[in-house]
């Protein structure tokens, strides 16, 4: 890290500080924008009162609410909650479950400064200037990364809370199309934030900034392990299971299937309650036990077998302004990076396979290629073309 830092020109410090200072800028207008925005976590309701009566106050729709209840989306919305069996304890716990999903305004700003943070760094920052290819391992130091990942982990994750995350910004779409939601356009919104980010920078969103992506990848870099992971997840594997899995949570949801529009599944698999401390069922303890102890041996399991935002932001990576980049005319295929890399991301942009695994920006690679063949940047034929143009 020393080493890295005094290599850096002149040029590349002052990036580096004034990209500091304006994540810190960024995160601290968040926060002075959020007060006062979070909901009231102590709202008293009661049996007493409708669905049509406490559904506002919750901010979400009465489906919301009575699928929250358990109760059929097309129920009496009128009807006191009493004559409709519902016992205070059930509404407290909906209620509760309800206002945790409510977004902390702040995160949004937080997750803007760790993706800046992230696209500066492995764009201009990772490799100095006067750094030669003999050099090439004191590029990229890990201490950074871990530093954002804790940052992600730690304000993002369990000071903000589990919302907003990308994961629901995709599953919010959905649910506000089945009347989950009072203002879809809102929902479609956040998405579009987080999609944004994702092109940004190579799944910079996921792979720097989503809390419980930052945990798992805090997980997996224990050295002490390191011994264990032989394994790589195929990703013809992985990303099947993560694709059946969001259709069959769409069909659930929209009643194609069971005949009961609302049901969702992620529901009971949701790892980012853990930020709240509150577990729902044994099913999301269990999810989150699992994953994070999986994390440690396998990269990423969530993210790879899991979450829908992940398959999402994988079918546009090809869209990403800025990304990992292989200079086929240099590459010598010896397999470096394909070794470093802990998912098939590497290896299939090595060998120019069509569907190509997901690549989380995690910078392993960027300083393994004894022939200089790796950058992240910009597309490298985009560059030729650009060198070849006549100046002047």
């Amino acid at each position: 890290m020393h080493k890295w830092f005094l290599l850096l020109s002149i040029r590349q410090r002052v990036v580096l500080f004034l990209t500091l200072v304006l994540s810190l800028l960024i995160i601290i207008f968040g926060f002075l924008k959020g007060q006062g925005t979070q909901a009231d976590t102590n709202l008293s309701v009661g049996v007493d009162l409708s669905i049509r009566q406490i559904a506002p106050e919750l901010g979400v729709t009465g489906k919301a609410l009575a699928r929250e209840l358990s109760l059929p989306l097309d129920v009496s919305k009128s009807k006191q909650l009493r004559e409709l069996n519902v016992s205070p304890d059930e509404l407290s716990h909906a209620a509760h479950h309800l206002l945790s999903h409510t977004d902390a305004t702040a995160k949004y700003y937080v997750y803007v400064a760790l993706v800046l943070i992230g696209f500066v760094y492995l764009t201009f920052l990772g490799r100095p200037d006067g750094a030669g290819v003999d050099q090439r391992k004191s590029w990229y130091p890990r201490l950074p990364y871990i530093l954002v990942l804790i940052i992600s982990v730690g304000i993002a994750g369990f000071y903000l809370g589990k919302s907003p995350n990308p994961m629901e910004g995709i599953v919010k779409v959905f649910k506000s199309m089945v009347g989950l939601y009072p203002d879809p356009l809102a929902k479609v919104m956040a998405f579009i934030f987080f999609l944004i980010l994702a092109i940004i920078g190579n799944k910079l969103i996921c792979g720097w900034a989503c809390p419980f992506g930052a945990l798992q990848e805090l997980a997996y870099s224990v050295p002490m392990f390191r011994k264990f992971r032989r394994f790589k997840l195929p990703f013809v594997f992985t990303n099947t299971i993560r694709a059946g899995l969001l259709l069959l949570m769409l069909m659930l949801l929209f009643g194609v299937v069971g005949g009961r529009e609302g049901f969702v599944v992620y529901h009971y698999i949701n790892p980012f309650n853990l930020f709240d401390i509150h577990f729902e069922g044994i099913t999301v303890l269990l999810a989150v036990i699992i994953f994070l102890i999986g994390s440690f041996f396998v990269y990423r399991p969530f993210c790879q077998l899991i979450c829908p935002f992940g398959f999402v932001s994988w079918m546009v990576e090809r869209l990403s302004i800025s990304k990992v980049q292989i200079d086929k005319e240099k590459c010598v295929q010896c397999g470096a990076c394909i070794k470093a890399c802990p998912c098939d991301a590497a290896r299939d942009r090595v060998y120019g396979r069509h569907l190509q695994a997901d690549c989380f920006s995690c910078g392993r690679c960027l300083n393994t290629c004894p022939v200089d063949a790796i950058r992240y940047g910009c597309d490298f034929s985009m560059k030729s073309q650009l060198d070849r143009q006549p100046r002047g």
